[in-house]
């Protein structure tokens, strides 16, 4: 039997990005959909429907695809929050929180990831790396260069 620790996933991580904080959510829109890729920068793209109840997936075509989530809130430009397995296909329950704040000089963008169920090793291992991937290519999106 998993100890209770074992069930829960919590990552926290935040970046600065030297841009106004409408740039950067339009960077974070599109890094969740047209710009989505994988840690090792495959490219993963996705389907955002920018209203509560609206799914991300992945589309494949043809009726294929993989469901990540519901949005739960969103209100541009400072917050989207869906809920759903993320790319997790099996029993978890997962929500996934992105809050823009306006700082001196830009916009800090963090992340909440919180989940519970039986996650697999490889999937909890992965998570720190790959947020922080995808929270720094945001912000080279969104910085001019």
């Amino acid at each position: 039997m998993p100890d209770t620790q074992d069930l829960l996933l919590d990552v926290a991580q935040s970046i600065e990005i030297n841009a106004a904080i409408g740039d950067a959510y339009k960077c974070l829109i599109r890094r969740l959909t047209t710009e989505s890729s994988s840690p090792d920068n495959r490219p993963l793209p996705m389907v955002l429907e920018e209203w509560p109840g609206g799914r991300w997936f992945r589309d494949l075509g043809n009726g294929q695809g993989h469901l990540w989530g519901f949005v739960q809130v969103i209100k541009p430009p400072t917050l989207i929050e869906i809920q759903g397995p993320m790319f997790m296909s099996y029993a978890v329950a997962g929500h996934l929180q992105l809050r823009l704040t306006q700082i001196s000089g830009g916009a800090e963008l963090s992340l909440r990831h919180r989940a519970v169920g039986v996650i697999e090793d490889g999937h909890r291992e992965g998570l720190n790396h790959g947020w922080r991937n995808y929270l720094q290519r945001v912000k080279e999106m969104a910085e001019p260069s």
